[in-house]
C-alpha cells in the first residue's frame, strides 16, 4: 500500500430519481439519494469533484446481462395492468417485494446510467474514483427481480470494465449477500466477488463460506458470513486483513465497492451495529490501495441514516472532514432529528460474533485462496460485448443508395434536452483507449458534459432558432483527424474525417437521404457546414 496521491473524483447524480416511489409502505425510498445529494452540495463537497448528470442506460446496455423478454416486460408492466399479466409477473418475480410502479423501466435506466458512465470514465482514465449512490442494486438476476432490485447495474458496469481490465474485484458491505453479482460471475476468474453479510435465516439465504465458485471461477467467490450485532471494531478486524489478502493475491486493476447502508445501526431491515464512521472506514481502507474504484450505493432503509452515511463517505472519498454539525442551509434537516448531527451512532445491541468464530472463517477463506493459483491470466479470454455491433457505424460499409430502416434510425434518437450546458462544467477530454481492446460502443463519457472553454471547443452550434438543436460534445480530433458527432433532429449521427482538403469530407444516410459535411475557410479559421432542409448548422 503506497502513499495516497490526490484523486480525481467523478460523482454521478440524476435528480429525477427522487420522484420515483415503490409505494407508500415500501421500505425502498429512492428519495434517499436526493437527500444525500443535498447534504453533499450544502457541505460544499462539490468543489473537490466533478459532478455529472448521467445519461440513462439504453435497452441494449441493459440486455448485455438481462434477457430481452425481462427488460421488455419491465417497460410494459404497470400497477394498473398487473392483473392481466399475472403469469409474467410470477415468471419475473414482480409483485410483493418488487412491485410494479409507474416509470419502472425509466427508474432502472437512470439508476444504471450512473454506474455505466462511471465505469466508462474509469476505463478511459478520466477519473480515479467514480461515485453513484443510486446504484449498487446487487440482488437482480438475469431474468428476475429480487430484493427490491430490478436491474443489476453492478453486473452491467462490471461487463463494461472487463473490456479494459483483466481482473475486477467486487467488494460488498451490504448486510445482505450480493447474490445477483456472485451468480453472474460464479464461473469466471475475471471477476472476484467478496461479500461481508449477515447469514442464516436472513434474505437472500445465500453466501455460505463454502460457496466458492465452480469451473474456472472456483475460489473466486469469497463469502464472509457474519452474525447479528457486528460492531465497528469487529468489522474492521475481519474486513481489513481479508481485503488486503485478496488484493495481494488477486491483483485487480479496478475495484467495485458496493456500500449498502443497511449494515448501519438502527436500519429498518438490518441487524448490524455499525456507526457511519465504521462503515466509512471500509471505503477509507480500500481507497489506500490506489486502485481505480467504482463506489456504489445499495441497501439502506432508514433514510435519515443512509443519506448521512453516504454524504460522510463522499467526504472521505475526496479527503475532506465534515460534521458533526449539519449544514444550516440544508432543506432536509428536519429528517435528522432528534440529534440533528451527521453521525450515525451504534446502539447497545449484543454482538454475537465471537473471536473464535471470526478466526475460523478467516482461516477457511485464506486456505481456499491458497489452494488456487494467483492472479489469473486472460490472454485467451474473450472481451464481453465485442461481438455486438448493432450500433457500430462503419462508414466504408454504408451504401448511400440503400434506405436505412426506421428501426435502425430510432436507436440513435436522443431527447431534445439531452445535452444541456451547465454554468459550472468545464473539462477537456483527452482519452487514450487501449489498442488491444478497442473502443466500446458503450463508452458514453463524451455524451454528458459540455466544454465551457470556447477557445478549445468542438461543438455543434445552433444557427437557426427554429430548430431545437443543443450544443453537443464529441471527442476531440485525434492524430488521424477523425471525429464524430451527433445531431438531435433529422441527422442522427455523422462521422467525419477532418482532412485539410476541400470538398465533401463525410456523408451519412439518414432515412432515404444523404446529408454531407463540407469544409469552409475564413482566413485561418476552418469550419464544417451542413444543411438539413432549411436548418443550417456548423462545426467549428
Amino acid at each position: 500500500m503506497t502513499a495516497e496521491p490526490k484523486k480525481r473524483i467523478n460523482y454521478f447524480y440524476d435528480h429525477a430519481l427522487g420522484i420515483f416511489t415503490h409505494g407508500t409502505n415500501h421500505p425502498m425510498k429512492p428519495f434517499r439519494v436526493r437527500m444525500t445529494h443535498n447534504l453533499v452540495m450544502n457541505y460544499g463537497l462539490c468543489k473537490k469533484m466533478e459532478i455529472f448528470r448521467p445519461k440513462p442506460s439504453t435497452i441494449d446496455e441493459l440486455t448485455q446481462f438481462h434477457t430481452d423478454d425481462y427488460i421488455n416486460f419491465l417497460g410494459k408492466v404497470t400497477p394498473s395492468n398487473m392483473e392481466t399479466c399475472i403469469k409474467d409477473c410470477t415468471r419475473f418475480n414482480v409483485g410483493d417485494d418488487c412491485p410494479a410502479f409507474d416509470g419502472l423501466l425509466e427508474y432502472c435506466r437512470r439508476a444504471t446510467g450512473g454506474s455505466l458512465e462511471g465505469a466508462a470514465r474509469l476505463n478511459q482514465g478520466l477519473c480515479d474514483i467514480a461515485v453513484n449512490w443510486a446504484g449498487g442494486l446487487h440482488h437482480a438476476k438475469k431474468q428476475e427481480a429480487s430484493g427490491f432490485c430490478y436491474v443489476n447495474d453492478i453486473v452491467v458496469a462490471i461487463l463494461e470494465l472487463l473490456r479494459y481490465h483483466k481482473r475486477v474485484l467486487y467488494i460488498d458491505i451490504d448486510i445482505h449477500h450480493g447474490d445477483g453479482v456472485e451468480e453472474a460471475f460464479y464461473t469466471t476468474d475475471r471477476v472476484m466477488t467478496l461479500s461481508f453479510h449477515n447469514f442464516g435465516e436472513y434474505f437472500p439465504g445465500t453466501g455460505d463460506i463454502h460457496d466458492i465458485g465452480i469451473g474456472k471461477g472456483k475460489y473466486y467467490s469469497v463469502n464472509f458470513p457474519l452474525r447479528e450485532g457486528v460492531d465497528d471494531m469487529t468489522y474492521k478486524s475481519v474486513f481489513e486483513p481479508v481485503v488486503s489478502h485478496v488484493v495481494e493475491w488477486y491483483k485487480p486493476s479496478v475495484i467495485v465497492l458496493q456500500c449498502g447502508a443497511d449494515s448501519l445501526s438502527g436500519d429498518r431491515l438490518g441487524c448490524f451495529n455499525l456507526s457511519s464512521k465504521g462503515h466509512a472506514d471500509c471505503i477509507r481502507f480500500v481507497k489506500k490501495f490506489n486502485i481505480p474504484m467504482l463506489v456504489l450505493g445499495g441497501g439502506g432503509y432508514t433514510i435519515r441514516n443512509v443519506s448521512r452515511a453516504w454524504a460522510y463517505e463522499t467526504a472521505v472519498i475526496i479527503g475532506q472532514e465534515i460534521g458533526p454539525e449539519l449544514p444550516s442551509n440544508n432543506s432536509d434537516n428536519d429528517y435528522f432529528g432528534p440529534e440533528y448531527t451527521l453521525d450515525v451512532h451504534p446502539s447497545n445491541m449484543e454482538n454475537k460474533n465471537t473471536r473464535e468464530y471470526l478466526e475460523k472463517i478467516m482461516i477457511t477463506i485464506f486456505e481456499n485462496l491458497d489452494r488456487s493459483r494467483h492472479a489469473p491470466s486472460v490472454q485467451i479470454q474473450e472481451i464481453p460485448g465485442k461481438n455486438i455491433a448493432s450500433d457500430e457505424i462503419h462508414e466504408e460499409e454504408d451504401d448511400p443508395d440503400k434506405r436505412i430502416s426506421q428501426q435502425h434510425c430510432d436507436k440513435h434518437i436522443v431527447p431534445d434536452n439531452e445535452y444541456e450546458d451547465s454554468s459550472d462544467e468545464e473539462s477537456i477530454y483527452n482519452s487514450i483507449i487501449p489498442a488491444e481492446y478497442g473502443p466500446s460502443k458503450y463508452v458514453r463519457s463524451y455524451r454528458h458534459k459540455i466544454i465551457k472553454n470556447r477557445s478549445q471547443k468542438n461543438l455543434l452550434r445552433r444557427l437557426d432558432s427554429t430548430v431545437k438543436y443543443s450544443d453537443i460534445i464529441y471527442p476531440q480530433n485525434n492524430n488521424n483527424g477523425q471525429f464524430s458527432m451527433e445531431v438531435i433532429d433529422e441527422v442522427i449521427m455523422v462521422e467525419a474525417n477532418s482532412s485539410k482538403t476541400d470538398g465533401i469530407v463525410a456523408t451519412y444516410p439518414v432515412h432515404d437521404k444523404v446529408y454531407s459535411l463540407k469544409p469552409r475557410r475564413n482566413g485561418s479559421i476552418r469550419s464544417y457546414y451542413g444543411q438539413v432542409g432549411s436548418s443550417k448548422w456548423t462545426v467549428t
